[in-house]
């Protein structure tokens, strides 16, 4: 299961149209809540934009029509209520993410500091509990955030994410990014049980089998990497089950792929409506 609260959603095509020709525009009015359910009989997938007349939020709470996101005590509570696409069925439930340790980090992703990327909880519990489809179970979780100055294509061509639970707890993430001007960076992170944040030295990088939409996508990894299960294939963006080796470990990563050229062609820009609907 993925879960993203969007202000200002990087992927809408609402928003992209109100910026045209340099002109500013309200990130208030372009939020929304996605959700991805990956589940070979019950899998769902809804990501309804909304304007800002049906959201609102405080320090403690974002509410994005009948959705709702917010903290009660140490929890991250969401509740879920929307109509998935492009097959119109329920999606409603509730989400427990229960924090192991909250970390206040925050990194530049770009080489001017005008996007940034932090883990809230590297490391969690989550509990799900869902009507429609009827689903319960428990698992380990990850919480982060993004934030931006400017839109993500002004300064990111492609990026690599992957985020992998360690023997002793931690957990690793590695940003490997390819930015417009052709130069590389990458943020090889473990975050600790302890709370410590301890970069450490990136493997080399090793490509991928590209999509069905062959989309290009690298892991870096010690040894061999295999795809173990594809939970997301678009003509920009993948998300996947990747098995790799890492600090001296064997390891089971969540991985995603971001292609931006692809993202905002305009024939991508086209077709993400189908996909993400809007009530003004």
């Amino acid at each position: 299961m993925t879960l993203i609260a969007f202000v200002g959603s990087v992927f809408s095509p609402y928003y992209a149209w109100a910026r045209r020709g340099g002109a500013p525009a309200d990130p208030e009015q372009h939020c929304a809540l996605n959700v991805a359910l990956y589940s070979r009989r019950a899998g769902r997938w809804a990501m309804t934009e909304r304007g800002a007349r049906h959201c609102s939020r405080s320090a403690r709470e974002f509410t994005l029509g009948p959705s709702q996101v917010r903290w009660e005590g140490d929890a991250l509570v969401i509740d879920i209520d929307e109509v998935c696409v492009p097959i119109p069925r329920a999606l409603r439930g509730r989400v427990r993410v229960h924090p192991q340790r909250l970390f206040n980090f925050s990194t530049p992703i770009d080489r001017a500091g005008r996007h940034r990327w932090g883990p809230i909880a590297p490391s969690a519990r989550i509990e799900v509990e869902f009507d429609a489809p009827a689903q319960r179970w428990q698992g380990q979780a990850y919480l982060d955030s993004n934030e931006g100055d400017e839109p993500i294509a002004s300064s990111c061509r492609e990026w690599d994410w992957s985020r992998s639970p360690m023997a002793d707890g931690s957990t690793a993430v590695l940003y490997d990014m390819q930015h417009d001007d052709g130069s590389d960076q990458v943020l090889a992170l473990r975050f600790g049980r302890d709370g410590q944040v301890t970069p450490f030295e990136p493997p080399p990088r090793r490509s991928l089998p590209t999509t069905l939409w062959r989309v290009p996508r690298r892991m870096r990894s010690t040894g061999p990497v295999a795809v173990v299960d594809q939970l997301e294939d678009t003509p920009f963006y993948q998300r996947a089950m990747v098995r790799s080796e890492l600090l001296g470990e064997s390891v089971t990563s969540f991985h995603e792929t971001l292609n931006v050229p692809r993202l905002v062609s305009p024939v991508v820009q086209a077709m993400l409506p189908f996909r993400m609907p809007r009530r003004g």
